[in-house]
Order: structure tokens, then sequence, then C-alpha cells
């Protein structure tokens, strides 16, 4: 027993003195709270104290000295008050944690009792030492416990199965790491106490409490360390995703400059991606790394960007150019030059639009470069650029032919074109056996080429073409790929929706552009239903003999397709000579767009054209196989309620303006809503029989309840607008619209001044219209986007 209790005194002292030395390193830490700091240096402190005064308990017990008598009996009371004082600064320690951690607003009653029964437990104890409650001591000056002594147990271990209790219960509010440290710190004390009331001599409270006060800061800077590990993580994902949304955002702005430049030229649309897509091609075949391919791809794309300064007249001139004429094209790489080379973060940009023109043998423009001293990229883009003019269709001329462009390639190398590219180019020709490097009959929804070329499935895909209550005819011919004649050659439709009205296959790409894919129709009849409530179809055949139409396809089969949009159904037709296939699509709900797209499984699909009908069905057209579906769950106020399934697609009734009058309602954006404009819009107007649809109906403003409005030349408008607290941020709106909330609007006629005043979701407005000429009749109308509002009230 001596042996025990003289290794517990040297435990004792190490575990005192990094108990000492952590709460020395708690002041350090900047990453903790200042409550939390002192909660845990509280409870350090204490078990430092407590260790230290229960070993000098140990060591001068039997002392009879004075100096024996008085340590023994201040540091046996200091023992027993070390332990309250650790019970305080522990529900310290788990006030700050429920509080920051946990979110609790109201904390539990159990910490209250907790303390005041650690408070009772200090006058108990100060008792003691006068009465001998708890203890007394013999005339060899040695401890000795009394009759009250399971008083001064019970009382700690009350406080431990209190918090205990709490901790149990609102486990799942703090981290991992943090409940098995309290848990522990609640637990271990206890069975301790249990052990040492039958252990008589030995301190296992006392050491149990100071192991669980290191492993308690232990698992306190653990958990701080996940948690920066996580911050870290979310930061490395919040920098991807910004930097995807910054290269998404550059392609986009990249190719819409590029059409606007094409656009100029009504001889050369798809010319900028075509020889972007030959420039990155030669850059490849040259070895260049990914990134430098894709920076040759961009130059390529937006090398042209100075024709913005030339006029038409001159770009669309029909026949050959002037000397004078053609001195005015010849600036178009300096001005191309001068617009890019603001983009400082994207040098390569200026030098594709400066240099393009430079010939390898020193003869080209604006600087007249001699061959390496033209920037390796810009002589890449020389090549593709000539290529593509040589293949495209001019006003004075048709494409030329390949093989007489070969030529042309082949004799200028080292002359025109610089050699090592241009040869790359002749190889790549040479490859092109097929003749698909070239400028071919433009069709939009095919993104500038004539065909698609379907190898494994969804491998070609064409633009997206909208569905509308417009009927729409699509033509095409579908053939089989040559040297796949063992292969399921099917024509393919892909009905979906997207912000770029493109298919996406990347996951950033579907999230960033709110990509939905409702279903695909193959041409052999069968139907996937994926994004959609429900679809049927059938098949009707005019010719029993399937095999006509496989042998058919050989040389290729003529189709069409109609396809019309109601609402919130679709309908499709796809007929050829030897069936008629008939699809309905039931969508989610009518607030999202919805686009065909054309792929394939080993076919070829060519001669497609698109047309519109300029008239619209009826709401009858399309028989439905669902329920349409509405969110106007909520009550009916003085008027009737409104869905607006899309932007003013549908408005409240006309309400007559007085010269004051207050307006109050309900609004929720639709499921499928997803930008800050999502939200209602008040219409101020004037017509003859209050509609907005009658034949002199003329718009003064429109207010839209997230900070905006539309101009109108029927007044002179003017708008404030102010971010209060309650606003937050654009998400928040947006939540907030989501959820749905009641709106107020205030209106004020006086003559022909018009005032609305709104304070929705932080947002206070206040829009002044004047109109140019005073109507008798001036009404509102509620209106949005991707919106419900019920409930409408008029005072």
């Amino acid at each position: 027993m001596e042996l025990i209790q003289n290794l517990q005194l040297n435990l004792m002292l190490v575990l005192s003195g990094i108990c000492g030395a952590l709460a020395i390193f708690v002041n350090i830490i900047r990453t903790l709270s200042v409550q939390r700091k002192r909660s845990i240096v509280h409870i350090e402190l204490g078990a430092m104290l407590l260790l230290l005064s229960d070993r000098a308990a140990y060591i001068f017990r039997g002392d009879v000295s004075r100096l024996g008598y008085i340590m023994v009996r201040i540091s046996n009371f200091i023992a027993f008050l070390m332990i309250l004082f650790l019970l305080f600064g522990y529900n310290m320690y788990l006030k700050e944690l429920y509080s920051s951690e946990g979110n609790m607003d109201e904390l539990p009653v159990q910490f209250l009792i907790s303390d005041v029964l650690a408070g009772a437990g200090m006058i108990l104890l100060i008792i003691s030492q006068f009465t001998g409650l708890y203890y007394t001591f013999d005339e060899a000056n040695r401890y000795v416990r009394s009759p009250g002594f399971v008083m001064c147990y019970m009382i700690p271990i009350m406080v431990f199965i209190l918090d205990l209790s709490v901790v149990v219960r609102f486990r799942n509010r703090l981290s991992r790491l943090l409940s098995i440290s309290v848990i522990l710190f609640s637990v271990v004390p206890v069975a301790a106490s249990v052990i040492q009331l039958f252990a008589y001599g030995l301190s296992l409270i006392n050491i149990s409490v100071a192991l669980m006060a290191i492993l308690l800061y232990a698992l306190a800077m653990m958990d701080i360390s996940e948690r920066a590990e996580r911050v870290n993580q979310m930061r490395f994902d919040l920098m991807e995703e910004e930097r995807n949304n910054m290269e998404l955002i550059f392609e986009q702005t990249a190719e819409a400059l590029a059409n606007a430049i094409d656009a100029k030229d009504t001889y050369t649309h798809g010319h900028s991606a075509r020889v972007a897509e030959y420039s990155e091609k030669i850059a490849r075949e040259a070895g260049w790394d990914e990134d430098t391919c894709r920076e040759v791809y961009y130059a390529a794309l937006l090398h042209d960007v100075g024709k913005i300064g030339v006029p038409n007249e001159i770009i669309n001139k029909k026949g050959k150019l002037t000397e004078e004429e053609y001195a005015v094209i010849k600036t178009h790489p300096v001005i191309g030059n001068q617009i890019l080379s603001s983009i400082s973060r994207s040098p390569y940009l200026s030098i594709g639009a400066h240099y393009h023109h430079e010939r390898y043998d020193g003869r080209g423009y604006p600087e007249r470069l001699k061959g390496e001293d033209i920037p390796a990229l810009a002589r890449i883009i020389a090549v593709a650029d000539a290529y593509d003019a040589m293949t495209s269709k001019r006003s004075y001329r048709t494409p030329i032919p390949q093989q007489k462009v070969r030529e042309e390639l082949v004799k200028n190398i080292g002359t025109q074109f610089d050699p090592e590219f241009a040869k790359i180019m002749v190889k790549l020709l040479d490859r092109d056996t097929g003749y698909d490097m070239q400028e071919k009959e433009e069709v939009r929804e095919l993104a500038g080429r004539a065909h698609l070329s379907c190898r494994e499935y969804r491998t070609d895909i064409s633009e997206g073409i909208e569905i509308t209550r417009n009927i729409t005819g699509i033509h095409m011919r579908v053939k089989m790929a040559e040297g796949y004649r063992d292969e399921t050659y099917v024509p393919t439709l892909i009905i979906f929706d997207s912000l770029d009205a493109r298919v996406h296959f990347q996951e950033h790409k579907q999230k960033e552009l709110f990509y939905c894919e409702y279903a695909t129709v193959r041409f052999d009849g069968t139907v996937e239903c994926i994004g959609a409530r429900k679809i049927e179809s059938n098949i009707e055949w005019k010719d029993e003999r399937a095999s006509g139409l496989l042998d058919e396809y050989k040389g290729g089969v003529e189709f069409d397709v109609a396809a019309v949009r109601v609402k919130d159904h679709i309908k499709l037709t796809i007929s050829c000579r030897y069936y008629t296939f008939d699809i309905t699509i039931a969508l989610e709900d009518s607030s999202r767009f919805s686009y065909i797209a054309l792929t394939g499984e080993y076919c070829d699909i060519s001669n497609v054209t698109v047309q519109k009908d300029p008239s619209e069905v009826g709401d009858d057209h399309i028989e439905r196989i669902a329920e349409e579906i509405s969110f106007l769950d909520g009550p009916e106020g003085d008027i009737p309620n409104v869905q607006i399934n899309g932007w003013r697609t549908e408005s409240s009734e006309g309400i007559l303006i007085k010269p004051e009058m207050k307006l109050t309602f309900h609004s929720k954006s639709l499921p499928t809503a997803r930008l800050v404009w999502h939200c209602p819009y008040v219409s101020i107007y004037t017509s003859r029989d209050g509609t907005m649809t009658a034949d002199d109906y003329r718009e003064f403003v429109l207010v839209r309840l997230d900070g905006e409005n539309w101009e109108s030349d029927q007044a002179v408008n003017t708008i404030e607008v102010n971010m209060g607290d309650e606003f937050g941020n654009w998400d928040n709106w947006k939540k907030l619209n989501k959820e749905g909330f009641n709106y107020e609007v205030n209106v004020t006629r006086k003559g022909s001044r018009i005032i609305v005043r709104s304070d929705n979701g932080g947002i206070a407005i206040t829009s002044t219209s004047d109109m140019n000429r005073e109507a008798e009749n001036v009404y509102l109308a509620l209106t949005g986007d991707l919106v419900a509002i019920t409930d409408i009230h008029i005072e």
C-alpha cells in the first residue's frame, strides 16, 4: 500500500505540472473565445491546485510538528474546495459550449441547480471545519472520515449526474470530440468516487478529475484542428467553385463576343469558332500542354475582335475591296489589340488578335514581323484563319475545294505560313477524309454545322431548339454511319432545360446552369422518363415490314418532328414513311423552359431545317395525361389568387387606383425559382376596361419588389431603394421568397403622379411615376416571375 501511495504522489506531481502548463498554453491560443479560455483555465488551475493540496495532505499526514499540523488542515481543506471550484469551472465550460456551439438561447435549468449545489457544498465544507461534519484529525495528526463524509461525495456526484443528463440529451448539438470530452468528464469522476468509498487512502477522484481536465483540453484542441481543417476545405471548395464560375463566365463571354463579331459579317458566321477549333487541334498536334491549348483556343476565338471597329458596309461589301477599303480592314488587328490588352490577366488574347495577320516571310501586317519573331500562338492562328477563309463561302466565290486548299498551304510553307504549323495543318487535312474541316450550310441549332456525326450515344449533340406554344417543325435526314452496319443506328431526341439551352454532362455546369433533363425519345419507339412526371406514347406503323426501314437507313431516311408545349405538357410527333410516333410528356410544372436536342447512335443527321408556326395553339391542343400542378393553396382575398409560371405570363385582376390605398398579399416563389427577381411585381397601367390585354393598354411603370423598376415611355420614373438590416443579403432574400411571406404595398395618386411604396424583406422601395399625360382611370395589377400570389386584400 505504501508503494502505491508513493507512486500516487509522483503521479500527482506530474499531472499537476501538466495542468499548470495547459493553463498557460490556453491563453496563447487565439481561436478560443474569451469565455471558453476562462473556463478551461479555471478547470486546469483547479485540477493543478487539487493535486498539489492532496499531495501535501499525504506528505504531512502523521507529522505532529506545528508545520505538519497546519499543512494537513490547509491542504485537506483546499483539496475538498478545489473539487467544488472545478465543478463551477466545468459548468462555466458547458454553458459556453451550449450557448456558442449548441446555439441554445435558453440554457437548461440543470446548470443552475448544479451551481447551487456546488455553492451549498462550499458552505457545508466551511461548516465542517468547525463541526467535523466531513472529517476530523486524530492525536497523530491523521485524517479521519466523519459520519457525514458521504455528503461531500454526494454533492459532486449529483452535479456530475445533472451535467451528464444535459450532455446526453443535447449531445447532437456538439461536435463528436466535444461530446466525448464532456461525457467522459461527467462519467469518469463519478465512477472513481464510487470506487474510492471502498478504497481508503487512494485519491482516485482527484487523479481522475485531473486526467479528465487534461483530456478535455486535448480534445478541445483536436476539435479546433478539425474545424480548421474543415474551414480550409470549405475555403478550397469555395475557391474551386469560384474558379469554375470564372471559367464559365469567361467561356460564355468569349463565345458571346465571338458571336457578336461574326454577326457583323454575313458570310462568315461560325468563322471564329471554326478557327478556334482548328487552332486548338494544331496546338495539340504540336505537343502543347492542355492549359496552353485552351489559351490558343480562346485567343483564336477572339482573334477578329477588332472587326467591331470596321464599318459594316466594308465588311459585308459584295465583291473585292478597293485599296482604301482594304486599308481599313487591315486596321482590325490593331483595334483588336487595343480592346483585349486591357485584359491583363490573359495577355495571350491580345497577342492572337494583334499578330494573326503577320506572315512568316515578314510581308504581313501590322508590324511586318518575320519568322519566329512572330509569337507562336499567332503563327498557329494565321494558318487556321487562312484555311477557314479558303474553305468558307464568300460573296465573290464559293468554298475552295480541299485539295486546292492543301496545295495552297504547301505552296506557302515558309513564306506565308510557319513551316511547322502549316505542315501540321496539312497532316490534319490528310486525316480529314470526310471533309469535315470546312464551313457547312449554316443551321443555328447545330451550332453552325449542317450535320451531326453520331457514333457512340451522345458523342455529338445539337444545341437546344425551344418548344413553345407555336408548333415547331424539324425536318432531318438520318443515315447509318459508315462502318457501323452491325450496330444500332437510331436518332434520339433529348428533352431538357438549362439556362444556355445546351445539354451538359459536367456536374458543376449542370448545377450552375440549372440543367434538368426530362426525357429521351429514340426513333425506334423507346422512351425514357427522367425528370418528367408522366409520359404516354403510341407508335403506329404504316408498313408492317420494319426491315424496310432498317434497309433504308443505309441510304438515308427522311424524318419530320412536330413539337409543341401547352403549360406543363409537351406533345411530340415523329413521322416518316413507315410510322407515326406520338409522345405526350407531363413536366414537373409550367415554370421551366423546354428544349429539344438532336443526337443519336451510329448515325449521321443532316439536312436539318427548323420552322416555327407563327400562331400559337389553344389550351386544349394537348390532351392532359396528368393534373396541372398548382401552388395556389393559400386563402383567397378580395380578388382571385394568381400563379405566375414565367416572366409576366399571368397577372391578377386590375385594381383601380385610389388617392390612397394599401395592398397586402402573400407571395411564395415556385420550386424552380432561382434568381433574385423571382418575386412579385407591381404594374401600374391604364386601359379602357382595366385589363392588361386591351388594345389601348399602356403601362406607366413596372416595380419589381426586388428593388428594380421597368422603364416606360409613358411616364418619367424615379426609384429609391434602401437595404435595411433585415435584408442581410440576396441569398436571404431568395430564401425568404422561397419560404413565402406577406407583402405590403402602399400606393398614392396625386393627379398625374403615382407613388408606390414597399418595405418587404428589408428592401424599402419608393417609386415615383409622373405620367406623360394624365389618365382618368389608372390600374394596379400584381404579376411577377415564378411566384404564387394569394390572399390579396385591398384597403
